[in-house]
């Protein structure tokens, strides 16, 4: 087992591992705590009362955070013609077609999202194995084939990003940097949380939101009480 570092320590002591803490409260000690030199970025994990394993019960989407994350997001797009067009205006990083597969064949992946139009999926469908394990396959689902790729693309770049339970049924999402003020982080979790709440699956029984924690890249876990969130939701 690694040993965890001086700072990581000291910032632990100042916590209460028992307390489950208001949610402006939690933000307060951990962006008052962040300790590295490079901008942390600040995450929230959502237990979430669901069995995974089950279709009915996967909790998947897509929210657009209000404040970003504070990342400068890489967007690609799939598209020809007036659409490829369209996807340059709008800000996209990388446009293109059969060039841009032949790239991502040859084993490049530098970029954070895909998008696609509808008539060039049978193309992009090729490279599937390699897109689909890094989380980069564009999906109906998720907005990214589509048409509307100006839209698509600006909503990418101004902080949409996708929530997804994994197979222990918590949710993993950035939600901001500790240079955030505490207002900008407040309201991009309070956007996630009216997202994931409302994306409870009807087979779901019991308690949803059974745990929320709070924490910067390198800082320990806060505990945030699920009941105050639940509360400021309307």
């Amino acid at each position: 087992m690694s040993k965890k570092g001086k700072k990581y320590l000291e910032v632990l002591e100042k916590i209460d591992k028992t307390e489950k803490y208001e949610l402006k409260q939690g933000i307060e000690i951990a962006k008052e705590n962040a300790f590295a030199k490079f901008d942390e970025s600040i995450d929230v994990s959502i237990r979430l009362g669901i069995d995974p394993r089950k279709a009915d019960q996967m909790v998947r989407g897509t929210v657009v955070l209000p404040n970003g994350t504070g990342k400068d997001v890489r967007v690609l797009v799939f598209a020809k013609g007036e659409k490829e067009k369209e996807a340059k205006e709008a800000g996209a990083d990388f446009v293109g077609a059969e060039d841009l597969i032949e790239k991502i064949a040859g084993g490049w992946t530098d970029f954070d999202k895909a998008v696609a139009t509808p008539d060039v999926m049978s193309l992009v469908g090729k490279i599937g194995k390699i897109l689909g394990p890094r989380g980069l396959m564009p999906n109906p689902k998720l907005g990214t084939v589509t048409f509307e790729v100006g839209n698509v693309v600006k909503d990418l770049k101004a902080g949409k990003i996708e929530y997804r339970a994994d197979k222990t049924g918590i949710v993993h999402v950035p939600v901001g940097r500790a240079s955030f003020s505490l207002e900008k982080i407040f309201e991009n979790i309070i956007a996630l949380m009216d997202v994931i709440i409302k994306a409870k699956p009807a087979s779901s029984k019991g308690v949803y939101l059974r745990g929320i924690a709070l924490a910067t890249t390198m800082g320990p876990g806060i505990k945030i009480d699920p009941l105050h969130v639940r509360g400021i939701i309307k």
